[in-house]
C-alpha cells in the first residue's frame, strides 16, 4: 500500500520543490500541506496520516515543539524533519526522527531517505495515530525547553489567545494549543472547564468563595489566585463539590 504524508512548511519554494522530490523519487501521496505549526497539531486531533515532513521553524508552534505534542498520541507518524539549521539535529533524533534533512535540498540525498522510508514502512505496518483515552503525562514547554509533568501535578490552566499557561503548585508552563484541544487531554473525572477561560483540578481546590449571581471563586492549594467559575457552570461545580 501507499504511503500517506503530509508536508508542514512555511516557504512555499521550499514546500513544491520537496512535494517534486516525492513525486520523481517515491511512490508517497501527499495529502496536505500545512504552514503553520497550530495547524498540523489540529489536524492530528482529528485525521491520521503516515508520514510527517516537517520543517522546524514554523510560525505558531516550531516543529520541534510540535513533534513533542504528537508524542502524547498513542503513536504518531513517521516525521522527518526539514530545515536550513545543522544545529538542530541532536535534538530531532531525541524526538525519535526518521531523518533529518539540510535545505537546500539534496536531490541525491531526499531520494535516499525517501528509498530507505519506503523500504521500512508500507503503510499496513504502521499504527495510525491516536489520541491517548487518559494520559497520564503531559508535554508542556517553559523557556524553550520540553517537560513531562504528571497530570496530577497540574493545579489549573487558563486560556492564553491560542495557546494555554498551565499552573502547578511550583511552576508555570505554557501547552502549544487552545485550551478546549488542552482539555481534551484531561481526566473528566479530576478536572472540571468551571469557566470559558480556566480548567481546575478538582482535587486541589481548597477554599470556595460565594460570589455574585450564586457563582463562586475558588483558591487552589498552595496558590493565592482566585478562579472564578461562571453562572453557566455554577450549577455543575455545586454538584461536583457537593455543595
Amino acid at each position: 500500500m501507499t504511503l500517506r504524508a503530509i508536508i508542514a512548511e512555511d516557504e512555499l519554494p521550499a514546500q513544491e520543490e520537496l512535494q517534486y522530490l516525492i513525486d520523481t523519487y517515491s511512490s508517497i501521496e501527499v495529502t496536505d500541506h500545512f504552514d503553520d505549526g497550530l495547524d498540523v497539531l489540529k489536524y492530528f486531533q482529528e485525521n491520521t496520516t503516515d508520514v510527517l515532513f516537517l520543517d522546524i521553524n514554523l510560525p505558531s508552534l516550531d516543529g520541534m515543539m510540535l513533534a513533542g505534542s504528537l508524542a502524547q498520541f498513542k503513536h504518531k507518524p513517521i516525521i522527518v524533519f526539514t530545515t536550513a539549521y545543522k544545529e538542530h539535529a541532536a535534538k530531532a533524533f531525541e524526538l525519535e526522527a526518521f531523518d533529518y534533512i539540510l535545505k537546500p535540498y539534496s536531490e541525491e540525498r531526499v531520494a535516499a531517505m525517501l528509498k530507505k522510508l519506503e523500504s521500512q514502512k508500507t503503510s499496513a505496518d504502521i499504527d495510525r495515530i491516536e489520541p491517548a483515552e487518559t494520559p497520564a503525562r503531559l508535554n508542556v514547554w517553559k523557556d524553550e525547553k520540553i517537560y513531562v509533568i504528571n497530570l496530577k501535578e497540574i493545579a489549573y490552566a487558563e486560556a492564553d489567545e491560542k495557546q494555554t499557561t498551565v499552573h502547578t503548585k511550583d511552576e508555570v508552563y505554557t501547552y502549544p494549543g487552545s485550551i478546549s484541544t488542552f482539555e481534551q487531554q484531561l481526566p473528566a473525572d479530576t478536572f472540571f472547564r468551571c469557566h470559558r477561560s480556566y480548567i481546575v483540578n478538582t482535587e486541589k481546590i481548597h477554599e470556595i468563595l460565594p460570589w455574585f449571581h450564586n457563582t463562586y471563586l475558588v483558591k487552589m492549594k498552595g496558590l493565592g489566585e482566585q478562579i472564578p467559575v461562571s453562572r453557566s457552570k455554577a450549577k455543575e461545580f455545586r454538584q461536583i463539590m457537593r455543595l
